[in-house]
């Protein structure tokens, strides 16, 4: 193994003339994405429904084709399930990518084609690579294993040609013979589905190995790292894993976790973000010290950017990237190689650079709080979170909140469930902290929080350890790449919680 860092340095550098050039021509490389994807498609159900070989632009194209979301395409997903070809992709789509980012009770079916496989999925991690080793041409990354921290990696067989699983056991069943040598754990345990077994398993048999870097949702990777310090004895990771060198992560915001994790692990390493997705690669940091996530223009996927305010309207506009704006919402709307057409992916991003273009995840198109006008997002909780930990010296775990609607007792307010790994010493102080915080970081929130005229201060409770597990696996969503949903315009997560500890008193 240690010889094959040199050698795969060396390659990186090689490669990185290939990154260097969509980032020097970003906007024509997403033209010829388009054209690409349009062309080959052109003969499928699909292409042939809208015309697709008499588009020669991309305003032709945005004419021709209105915006989809899932139940849109269902039908024709549907069928290339049962088996028909040439629907929505031109070539055969066997393996369908189960995707569960949300806690929602619906199951969507991704089609990854075997051009979304090379092309986007593999291609973008040999991109994160890359330049990973261009940024750290030293690094021994490849003297150990990669511990994946995936989902649940069972597949599922449709038919003799189809099968379906979670993106990582998609991933894996179609990864070259090679990977299996650099990554962790083995795949008896890795396609485990019953998550608690799995964390022990995992945590067993990876302590032993050397590890260098660590993949996977960050509530999920500090369950596994605090079962391994109970095992071994060690006050943190660096103690097990000396060698152990980078984090990468993706999912949801680490803004939280950042602190407590540097805790757990005991030494400074190297964190990437990665934006990755059932429905493909879109995104990763090139530099640790990045200020976002470079958008990947070259991996089989053309994309729209619509504003938010959009959303929702009878016929929605999008824009390119020429005139995408630092800061400002939009929602991602996605056609790939796999088949997908203009459609919305149900991610909020931002820009935080142009040229190069690079991006951060604010949040959900479903998955913010405005229910009196404040238009909180994921983003701005994130941060306040992370501020009230700091000036109050609690660690949070995880958290969830949810309005409280005006009622003949009051006005409006927000409540929060919150489990803290270390608790503050005040819960008033730390609602006072976090209130603040958010005031700070939302004019909107700040203006109707004026003289509690339209939200009154923050409702918080805390929860004991492990109440959000509990709920994730009464609904059956206990694993890897299940989340809580940080926030929600209605009471429906927060009153199942509830439901779940009654003796916790209700505002």
């Amino acid at each position: 193994m240690r010889l094959l860092s040199p050698a795969i340095s060396r390659l990186a550098r090689f490669r990185l003339w290939r990154i260097e050039q969509w980032m020097e021509n970003p906007v024509a490389t997403q033209r010829e994405v388009l054209q690409h994807l349009v062309t080959s498609a052109q003969y499928t159900e699909f292409g042939r429904k809208y015309n697709f070989s008499k588009i020669f632009s991309i305003r032709e194209f945005k004419q021709a084709v209105p915006i989809h979301e899932y139940d849109d395409l269902k039908p024709y997903i549907q069928r290339i399930m049962n088996g028909e070809e040439n629907i929505l992709w031109n070539t055969p789509v066997n393996w369908f990518a189960k995707s569960s980012g949300t806690t929602s009770d619906k199951s969507k079916f991704i089609p990854v084609s075997e051009d979304s496989l090379q092309d986007c999925h593999y291609k973008g991690a040999k991109d994160v690579l890359t330049m990973y080793y261009h940024f750290n041409p030293d690094s021994d990354l490849l003297t150990g294993k990669g511990l994946v921290l995936g989902g649940s990696h069972t597949v599922h067989q449709v038919n003799d040609d189809v099968h379906y699983g979670d993106l990582s056991a998609v991933l894996l069943q179609n990864s070259p013979f090679w990977g299996h040598w650099i990554r962790t754990p083995e795949l008896s345990i890795a396609l485990l589905d019953e998550w608690e077994d799995k964390i022990e398993r995992l945590a067993r048999n990876t302590i032993p190995e050397n590890v260098t870097s660590i993949s996977g949702v960050p509530t999920w990777t500090m369950v596994l790292i605090r079962r391994i310090l109970e095992i071994t004895g060690k006050s943190c990771l660096a103690e097990v894993w000396p060698s152990l060198e980078l984090y990468i992560h993706g999912g949801v915001s680490f803004t939280p976790y950042r602190e407590p994790l540097r805790k757990l692990i005991g030494k400074d390493i190297h964190y990437l973000d990665m934006y990755n997705a059932s429905e493909g690669f879109f995104a990763a940091q090139a530099n640790p010290n990045d200020d976002g996530m470079l958008l990947f223009l070259d991996h089989g996927i053309f994309m729209e950017f619509m504003p938010v305010e959009e959303y929702g309207k009878p016929n929605p506009e999008t824009i390119g990237l020429s005139d995408v704006e630092l800061g400002k919402n939009y929602a991602l709307v996605i056609n790939t190689n796999g088949g997908l057409w203009r459609y919305l992916l149900g991610d909020t991003i931002q820009f935080t650079s142009r040229f190069p273009f690079r991006i951060k995840v604010s949040g959900r198109l479903k998955h913010f709080i405005n229910a009196f006008g404040e238009e909180v997002i994921v983003d701005n909780t994130d941060k306040a979170i992370a501020i009230a930990c700091q000036k109050t010296g609690a660690v949070v775990n995880d958290y969830t909140a949810a309005p409280v609607y005006f009622s003949d007792q009051g006005n409006g307010a927000h409540e929060w469930l919150v489990e803290f790994e270390k608790e503050p010493a005040s819960l008033d102080l730390f609602a006072a902290e976090l209130d603040k915080a958010l005031q700070s970081i939302n004019s909107d929130y700040e203006a109707k929080r004026h003289k509690n005229i339209a939200l009154r201060m923050p409702i918080l409770h805390a929860l004991e350890k492990g109440v959000f597990t509990k709920w994730l696996k009464s609904r059956g969503k206990l694993g890897g790449q299940h989340k809580v949903p940080r926030l929600s315009n209605e009471r429906k997560y927060i009153e199942e919680i509830f439901a779940l500890i009654p003796s916790l008193s209700q505002t």
